[in-house]
C-alpha cells in the first residue's frame, strides 16, 4: 500500500551513519541556504509535500514524487554528492515505511546514540523552514504533529533518554575518561551552535573545571550566553590562535560547509586533543596527522556510551508502543479524508432516490405515511453506507476501482477527494 497526494508516491530517501561514515555524510550535508534553494526548486517542479532533515548523522529528503530518483537528484544537486556515491550508502523508504522510519528518527530509536533527543530540535526547524517555503502540505502536516506528540510522549513516559547522553555529552565523558586531570586543563570550545550550548552547558554540570574558554564567529550570541552561564569565559574570534596555544583540549562545534580549523591554527609541536563534534567536520584531517595532537570524530565518540544505551534498550518496547499509536491515528485521519467525500456523495445519491420514491408513492396512495417511510429509508441509507466503507477498508479492496464503479452505477460527483490517495496494488 503507498500513500499518494496528487497522484504522486511517498518517499523517504537519505544516507545516515548506519551507511555511511563522517566524510561521505560530510559530503552530503546540505547548508541552510541550499536547504532553501531546494525547497524552492522542488516546489517549481511539482513536488508535492517536502522537507529536508541535514544533521551530523544524516541527510533525508522526505515528500510526494513520482519517483524517488526525483528526490535523490535534488540531494545530489544541492550537495557535495554525486548519485553514484549515493546509490552505495542509501536508504530509500516507501508508504507505511517512509512514516514509520519518520518516527523512529524523532523518538531517539534511529539515532547514532539510541535515544539522544538532540535529533527533536533539528527536526523542528526542518519542518519551520518547509513551512517557511510553503512545501508542507495536509499529509505532512498533520503526520510532523503527530510524529512530534510520539516524540514527546516517549520522552516523557519512558526511560530511553535515560543516563542523559548525546553527541555534546559524549564528548564530555570522552574527557573524563580519556584525560588525566581534565579538572585543571585549559578547554576550548569553539562554535556555539546547539551541540555547542549543550557540551558548554555538560562541561559545568559534570566538571568542575574554571578553565572552559567560549568562541563563537558571531560574539554577540557567546556574550549572550555568557550572561546565563557566568563560569564560561568568553573570547572574541580575533584571539582563536592564542586561545588554542593555551588549550589543553579543544572543542570544534562550528557546523560551517568548510574546515574551520586548520594547520595553520595549531603548531606542529602543539600537544592538543581535538573533539570536532562537527558535520560536515570542521577540522581539516592534516591537523590530525599532527605527532601531537589527537583528534577524534564524532564516530568515535559515539561509542563510549555502552553502559548507558543497554539500558535504554529495554525501553525500546515501550516507544515502539507508543509509535504505533501515533501511527495508526494518521492512518485512521487518512482514511476518513480518503472515505468521507465518496461516502457523502453515496448517501447524498441515496437520499435524492429516497426523496423521489417517497414522493411519487405518496402522490400514488392514499394516507402513506411519510414519516415511517422516512425512517425506513434513513436507517437503510446507513447501513448501505457503513457497509461501503468497511467495504473500502478491506486490505483486498482496490480503493480506486471500488470508487468509480459506485460512482457510474449512482452517476455521483465526488469533489475534493484526493487522488489516488492510496494504491492498493502497490
Amino acid at each position: 500500500m503507498s500513500i499518494e497526494s496528487k497522484g504522486r508516491k511517498l518517499y523517504n530517501v537519505g544516507l545516515s551513519y548506519k551507511k555511511a561514515d563522517v566524510k561521505t555524510r560530510g559530503a552530503f550535508s546540505i547548508t541552510k541556504e541550499n536547504q532553501v534553494l531546494l525547497l524552492k526548486e522542488a516546489k517549481k517542479f511539482g513536488v508535492d509535500g517536502v522537507f529536508i532533515l541535514s544533521t551530523c548523522n544524516r541527510t533525508e529528503i522526505m515528500g510526494f514524487a513520482n519517483h524517488p530518483f526525483e528526490l535523490i537528484s535534488l540531494l545530489c544537486k544541492y550537495s557535495q554528492g554525486s548519485v553514484e556515491e549515493f546509490v552505495n550508502v542509501s536508504n530509500v523508504y516507501k508508504g507505511k515505511d517512509a512514516i514509520r522510519h519518520l518516527f523512529k528518527i524523532a523518538t531517539g530509536l534511529d539515532s547514532q546514540i539510541l535515544g539522544d533527543y538532540e535529533i527533536v530540535g533539528q527536526l523542528k526547524e526542518s519542518f519551520q523552514t518547509a513551512k517557511d517555503q510553503n512545501t508542507l502540505n495536509a499529509y505532512l502536516e498533520r503526520l510532523i504533529n503527530l510524529v512530534l506528540q510520539a516524540s514527546k510522549k516517549v520522552k516523557n513516559s519512558t526511560k530511553l533518554s535515560s543516563g542523559t547522553t548525546s553527541v555534546s555529552y559524549a564528548a564530555v565523558q570522552y574527557i573524563i575518561e580519556k584525560v588525566s586531570d581534565f579538572e585543571s586543563k585549559n578547554i576550548l570550545v569553539y562554535g556555539l551552535g546547539d551541540i555547542g550550548k549543550n557540551t558548554c552547558k555538560n562541561l559545568i554540570q559534570y566538571t568542575e573545571n574554571d578553565n572552559v574558554v567560549l568562541i563563537n564567529r558571531t560574539e554577540s550570541k557567546a556574550r549572550e550566553f555568557h550572561k546565563q552561564h557566568k563560569e564560561v569565559r568568553v573570547e572574541t574570534l580575533e584571539a582563536l590562535n592564542t586561545e588554542i596555544e593555551k588549550a589543553d583540549i579543544l572543542i570544534v562545534s562550528t557546523g560551517a560547509n568548510v574546515p574551520t580549523i586548520t594547520t595553520e591554527h595549531v603548531a606542529q609541536d602543539k600537544e592538543l586533543l581535538i573533539l570536532d563534534l562537527s558535520m560536515p567536520e570542521n577540522v581539516y584531517l592534516a591537523v590530525g596527522e599532527l605527532a601531537a595532537v589527537n583528534l577524534v570524530n564524532i564516530d568515535e565518540l559515539s561509542k563510549i556510551t555502552n553502559k548507558t544505551i543497554a539500558e535504554r534498550e529495554k525501553e525500546i518496547p515501550k516507544a515502539e508502543a507508543i509509535i504505533e499509536v501515533h501511527k495508526s491515528e494518521f492512518m485512521e485521519w487518512l482514511d476518513h479524508r480518503k472515505f468521507t467525500p465518496a461516502v457523502n456523495a453515496l448517501k447524498s445519491s441515496l437520499m435524492s432516490i429516497q426523496n423521489d420514491a417517497i414522493d411519487f408513492q405518496s402522490k400514488k396512495t392514499d394516507g402513506f405515511n411519510v414519516a415511517h417511510a422516512e425512517v425506513i429509508a434513513s436507517r437503510m441509507i446507513q447501513k448501505i453506507t457503513t457497509q461501503f466503507v468497511k467495504h473500502l477498508k478491506a486490505d483486498d479492496t482496490s480503493v480506486d476501482q471500488s470508487i468509480d464503479v459506485i460512482s457510474k452505477m449512482f452517476d455521483m460527483e465526488i469533489n475534493n477527494f484526493p487522488n489516488k490517495l492510496y494504491d492498493q496494488s502497490n
